[in-house]
């Protein structure tokens, strides 16, 4: 999406007028229907005319192409200035320069992030050659025009408030090799930055560059396919086993043949490998040369696919990005604008009301946006009133679409022989399914232990972490969340407490809960349904709180309304009780069902340790 377009004459004649920061905003406000904040004004007009000055004494063609602000496709993201044009050998270039207002940053540890002051605190973000190398992969990955017409990109960051210091921490020695490929110019270095520019589009011609950048087509190049294909090849987690071969085959027919509306329904409990179907399915209609998304609602099994698919694949990350989405962005797409749109996880998709999501209806989103469309469902992982995404719902829209429905369920359990038989267990004991096969397991096969003390079931979850299994600790939503204003961005605060065993424990850091589940410098925060679903451990540790009680008299657990703290989760659920219950047994069993070879549990509530401690016995007595 183009904010504003023109010409390197153009533009300076806009700085000179004073007349930039309105044309920018008057193409905002028709583009995004808003207004913009008297930051980001104050910004465009500081940043706008040092580019000017660099743009003038660079002596460039007026007949340059120019855009601000563009607005990357399918995306929320947003560069900050791109000029076009033709080098000395008469090739198409353009260039990404990425602007900032910093006067001070720090270096880190993290790959590719620096620390700066920001919003009020000190916070992670990209390295700003990252940012532009970044933007800069996207074009070059996902805009046909730009791939098949041989337009070369080149990227670099403008930092002109900047006063380098020395030693300067944005030119650390782990920031060489991205800096090299993206250079940082700081505010001494104005004449490398017009150096710079006049090198790739300084023989000007730039606005049939603009023209093709701002039509191509969105869909990725076949090279960035055959990047994301190798990824996969010989990865044994992505090897399909059984009814999961069913289910794959039965998409791919589906999705290459006939011309009519389809939406495949793909629906399992855990562990029955909705995900790695999904991932295959991706990736060979990827390699069909479809425009084609992988959908996942929640951010933080997004993240955690992305760091194990990229691994030690430096840059990679930000580049899968490209076609790994979230689920609120299709509000606006085209009707029928993808060929396929894949959707992990699709019980959580959202309905109008949620925090940040502009539309009404994601299921409808997804359904009236692509020509196929295939959802990985489990009604029971449903966990808030606005979870829209079910079987019965997906039918219903894509009814209103004339969309085909097909549908396939995933029953077989492709973990250990005992964890079909915990989860079984784990549905009757909550009350969810009277079904089930809740006859018990094989200890041997899979490992599960009632624990009296909180602070024994952190011991047990770093022994297997010592032991070089990957473990985390779960809790239930029954403590607060203190947020970052009251100095919690980075797990500082101990929220989970209970007194009488003298036990805290911080929950997930909120500046970057994504990467809870795959950072091993986070194995001391306890993770919550938000960074946990959609993911699997060896172990896991559950701390099940006072929002989830047994009641000797009735025979029933039972959610309580006063204990769960999740205010988004129980909103219009006060004189529902049997609603807010169900809702809450959905979140304990998405968390003890994350174990793969073992689960440990601790009951705040002592009616409920001593049900499950009866439950056990059962099941041992069973076997």
């Amino acid at each position: 999406m183009i904010i504003y377009k023109s010409d390197v004459q153009g533009f300076k004649n806009a700085v000179d007028n004073n007349a930039i920061v309105s044309d920018i905003e008057k193409g905002f406000n028709e583009k995004f229907g808003r207004k913009v904040n008297n930051n980001e004004k104050r910004s465009w007009n500081n940043s706008l005319r040092f580019m000017e000055t660099a743009l003038r004494k660079a002596e460039l063609p007026g007949d340059c192409g120019v855009l601000v602000e563009y607005n990357i496709p399918s995306t929320s993201k947003r560069i900050d200035f791109i000029v076009t044009g033709h080098n000395d050998k008469d090739e198409a270039n353009f260039v990404i320069i990425e602007l900032k207002q910093w006067e001070s940053a720090q270096s880190t540890e993290k790959e590719e992030l620096v620390a700066t002051f920001l919003g009020g605190a000190i916070r992670d973000v990209p390295h700003p050659s990252y940012q532009a190398y970044s933007y800069k992969k996207y074009i070059t990955d996902m805009n046909e025009a730009v791939y098949t017409k041989n337009i070369q990109s080149y990227s670099c960051a403008y930092l002109h408030n900047y006063n380098i210091r020395e030693p300067e921490p944005l030119l650390s020695p782990q920031y060489s090799e991205i800096i090299e490929d993206t250079p940082i110019f700081f505010s001494r270095d104005v004449n490398r930055l017009e150096a710079f520019m006049k090198k790739y589009v300084g023989k000007g011609r730039g606005k049939e560059i603009l023209y093709q950048i701002e039509n191509g087509k969105i869909k990725p190049s076949k090279k960035f396919v055959e990047y994301i294909t190798s990824m996969f090849q010989g990865n044994q987690v992505y090897t399909l086993l059984d009814e999961q071969q069913v289910a794959y085959a039965n998409i791919i027919e589906h999705a290459m043949n006939g011309d009519s509306k389809k939406t495949i329904i793909i629906n399992g409990g855990p562990g029955t490998g909705k995900s790695v179907v999904a991932m295959n399915a991706f990736v060979r209609l990827l390699n069909e040369d479809m425009n084609i998304q992988f959908v996942a609602p929640n951010a933080s099994f997004k993240e955690a696919l992305i760091t194990s698919l990229s691994g030690e694949r430096k840059y990679t990350k930000k580049r899968l990005n490209a076609i790994f989405s979230g689920s609120g962005r299709f509000y606006d797409a085209l009707d029928d604008e993808f060929d396929m749109l894949i959707v992990d996880e699709a019980h959580r998709l959202k309905g109008k009301g949620t925090y940040m999501y502009k539309g009404e209806s994601q299921v409808d989103d997804v359904i009236r946006s692509s020509k196929r469309n295939v959802f990985f469902v489990d009604d029971f992982q449903r966990i808030r009133p606005n979870d829209e995404g079910t079987v019965e719902k997906i039918m219903e829209i894509a009814s209103n679409y004339n969309s085909e429905v097909i549908k396939i369920d995933l029953i077989a359990q492709f973990r250990c022989a005992g964890a079909e038989g915990f989860l079984n267990w784990i549905e009757h004991t909550l009350g969810l399914s009277d079904t089930a096969n809740f006859d018990g397991w094989d200890q041997k096969t899979f490992e599960f232990k009632l624990v009296d003390d909180p602070n024994h079931l952190k011991e047990l979850i770093d022994h297997k972490n010592e032991q070089g299994f990957k473990a985390r600790m779960l809790a239930g939503y029954a403590w607060n969340w203190t947020s970052e204003k009251e100095g919690n961005s980075n797990a500082e605060i101990h929220d989970i407490i209970i007194d009488e065993y003298n036990f805290s424990m911080p929950w997930n850091s909120r500046n970057n809960s994504y990467s809870w589940a795959v950072d091993p410098d986070k194995a001391d925060q306890i993770g919550c349904i938000h960074t946990s679903q959609g993911l699997e451990f060896d172990y896991i540790g559950v701390i099940i709180g006072n929002d989830l009680k047994y009641d000797p008299v009735s025979m029933e657990v039972h959610g309580s309304y006063d204990n769960y703290k999740d205010a988004a989760g129980k909103k219009g659920l006060k004189a529902k009780p049997d609603e807010l219950t169900n809702y809450i047994k959905n979140i304990y069993r998405v968390l003890l069902s994350r174990g793969m070879k073992g689960c440990y549990v601790f009951c705040q509530d002592q009616n409920l340790r001593d049900y499950f401690e009866s439950r056990l016995l059962m099941n041992q007595g069973n076997l």
